[in-house]
């Protein structure tokens, strides 16, 4: 038997077919395009489709609620008995979770889109002009000794939730990404210089390929020139995309419950957590919001899972704006219905965006150079990973472009280094923060591309040794 059961049909039938206590499903159906290029020129391109089936089977017992997850891809319709039974063997076999809670109802839900809709997709038609942009861009980079390499995506997910509340909720999310290298010197050849853009988009419609090429074409031209630095602490200027490396790893070390038990930075002193406590001397506000413009995500949980950030048992209460930070003070964290008991706090649960600013702040980036006497400009980290999660120290390496800036301009291009920063730390030391404009992580843009920063200023990033990575 064949997959002809549509995406909503498939969750009546899990539901149907469950025996369960209780039961949840979610059943996401995904359909991507991509683009990759080369050398200046245009190499593969494919689009593909697929449905992935989550069963979420719930037991009671006398200790609580335990929860069995088990999640598929490329399920016929006869498999779907087995998936259910897999699933409530392991919801048998599982200890119950601190995290158990009564399962949403209709009445306690945030509103869905349009059940009943045909599910989107999307096709390599997404990527017309932008391959019309690169043509242009390649036959640049060929006149100038420099080649282009990168990739661009675009996917729609629809996500269905069901479960044996009665609740149904729909969420459609388009994510699109584009990566841009340029690469200087003879292929192959030692001695050239690389360097990287990114942006993230809803449809592609408002990705500049000619603006991107013009900053990368810029960055090859400081590097004409090279300086060798030590490691030590510099007065550094770090863009957009680079604040998002640091504050999406700030964000995914801000559950409650870590805090609660003295796991994290954000772990009071004295037992409980931070939450009141200034931590950063410039009004900044870090935030979450479902319905921020160019940034939309889901305006309800879904989770896939029982988690100490987010809980599957959550599963479609509504999403609002959060601020995580608020005036330079921490003013939430991520709390589940289970946390947030604990807490004494309301449930702010982990939502799909992020946006730093500091409200007035309009300088960008050039404005901050032109405003350097002497520092580095770092224009995108690397291989970031945890060395402490109770002081958030993240070590990494810069990638693609570390230059030096002297009395407001970029003089030359210098060697790499290895890093060891807190964002915590960051946050508590940035002298100036220019305007927030939407900006793509580089190191994890694939998993969280939803994010507004701006450029900040650190008077003393720590470059901790002298890297030899190109």
């Amino acid at each position: 038997m064949s997959q002809s059961l549509s995406a909503q049909a498939t969750v009546e039938r899990v539901l149907g077919l469950s025996r369960a206590d209780a039961t949840m499903v979610l059943v996401s159906e995904t359909g991507t395009a991509n683009l990759r290029w080369a050398g200046n020129s245009l190499t593969t391109n494919g689009v593909t489709r697929g449905r992935e089936v989550t069963v979420i089977a719930l037991h009671e017992t006398d200790g609580g609620t335990a929860a069995g997850v088990v999640r598929r891809s490329g399920l016929r319709d006869d498999e779907l008995a087995d998936l259910v039974r897999a699933a409530e063997t392991a919801s048998r076999e599982a200890a119950p979770s601190a995290e158990g809670r009564p399962l949403v109802t209709p009445e306690e839900a945030a509103p869905g889109g349009d059940w009943d809709a045909p599910v989107p997709t999307t096709g390599i038609e997404v990527f017309t002009d932008v391959a019309r942009d690169l043509g242009r861009a390649f036959r640049s980079g060929t006149a100038n000794g420099t080649r282009l390499y990168g990739y661009a995506e675009h996917e729609v997910t629809s996500t269905f939730l069901g479960s044996s509340t009665g609740l149904r909720l729909r969420h459609d999310q388009p994510t699109g990404t584009l990566e841009l290298n340029a690469k200087s010197g003879a292929e192959g050849a030692a001695g050239g210089h690389s360097t990287w853009a990114g942006r993230a988009t809803r449809d592609f419609t408002d990705v500049d390929v000619d603006a991107l090429a013009a900053e990368l074409d810029r960055r090859i031209g400081w590097a004409r020139r090279r300086v060798e630095l030590p490691a030590g602490r510099y007065e550094t200027l770090l863009p957009p995309e680079a604040v998002a490396d640091m504050m999406i790893n700030l964000y995914w070390s801000a559950g409650a419950r870590d805090a609660q038990e003295g796991r994290t930075a954000f772990s009071g002193p004295r037992g409980g957590t931070r939450i009141g406590e200034r931590i950063a001397p410039l009004p900044l506000t870090l935030r979450s919001d479902p319905a921020e413009p160019g940034l939309e995500c889901a305006p309800f949980v879904l989770a896939g899972a029982p988690g100490r950030r987010s809980t599957a048992f959550d599963n479609g209460l509504p999403l609002g704006r959060t601020d995580w930070i608020s005036d330079g003070r921490l003013s939430a964290l991520c709390q589940t219905r289970h946390s947030a008991d604990r807490t004494g706090q309301p449930v702010t649960a982990h939502t799909d965006n992020l946006v730093l600013e500091q409200p007035g702040s309009t300088a960008t980036l050039p404005e901050m150079v032109a405003a350097t006497e002497r520092g580095l400009l770092v224009t995108c980290l690397w291989y970031i990973r945890t060395v402490d999660p109770q002081t958030m120290l993240l070590t990494g390496l810069t990638r693609d472009g570390v230059y030096l800036v002297e009395d407001g301009e970029v003089t030359a291009a210098v060697n790499n280094f290895r890093f060891n920063e807190s964002p915590v730390g960051l946050l508590a030391r940035a002298s100036e923060v220019g305007a927030t404009v939407p900006a793509l992580s580089r190191e994890d843009g694939s998993y969280f591309s939803r994010t507004a920063m701006p450029p900040v200023r650190v008077p003393d990033f720590n470059m901790s040794t002298v890297s030899r990575a190109s």
